[in-house]
C-alpha cells in the first residue's frame, strides 16, 4: 500500500469531514429514509429513491475519507524551504505567457485545491516546481498545452 504525504491540518481536515459525514449527514440522511418510507409505496416513491441514492454517495465519501486517512504520511514539522521548492512550502511563480504570478503551495493529492492555491506534488506544475530555485525556469504539459513559468520566490 503507498502512503501519501500530507500535512498535519491536512490530515486533521480530513478527520472533520469523516466525524461531519458519520455525525451529521449519515444521521440526516437514515432520517429521510425513514420519513420517505413512511409515506407509503417505495416503488413509486421518488423521495426515498433519492434518499437511498443519497445514502450511496455519503457511504462512498466516508469509505473514501477513511482510506484516505489510512494511507496518508503525516509530515510535521514541514520541512523548511532553504531556497528550494519543498513539500509544504509556498512558491511564487511567474506565468511568462499569461503575464500572470500565481502563488502556490504544495501539498500531497488529498488536499489539494487548486481553488485555493494549493497544488499537489503529483500534480504536472507540482512535479516541475519540486526542487527548484528562485529564478529557475520550467516548462510544464499541462492540460492546456505548455507553459513557461519562472520561480520568483520560495517560502
Amino acid at each position: 500500500m503507498s502512503r501519501s504525504l500530507i500535512s498535519r491540518q491536512g490530515y486533521e481536515n480530513l478527520q472533520d469531514q469523516l466525524v461531519h459525514m458519520r455525525r451529521v449527514e449519515l444521521p440526516a440522511n437514515v432520517k429521510a429514509i425513514e420519513e420517505a418510507r413512511a409515506h407509503g409505496d417505495l416503488s413509486e416513491n421518488a423521495e426515498y429513491h433519492a434518499a437511498k441514492e443519497r445514502n450511496s454517495i455519503i457511504m462512498s465519501k466516508i469509505s473514501e475519507l477513511e482510506n484516505l486517512l489510512v494511507t496518508s504520511e503525516v509530515v510535521d514539522p514541514l520541512p523548511e524551504p532553504s531556497g528550494r521548492v519543498v513539500f509544504g512550502c509556498r512558491a511564487t511563480v511567474y506565468d511568462v505567457d499569461s503575464d500572470v504570478e500565481h502563488s502556490y503551495q504544495i501539498v500531497g493529492a488529498a488536499e489539494s485545491d487548486a481553488n485555493c492555491g494549493r497544488i499537489s506534488m503529483t500534480s504536472p506544475i507540482g512535479q516541475a516546481l519540486l526542487g527548484k530555485e528562485e529564478g529557475d525556469e520550467v516548462k510544464v504539459q499541462t492540460p492546456g498545452g505548455i507553459r513557461i513559468l519562472e520561480v520568483v520566490s520560495v517560502g
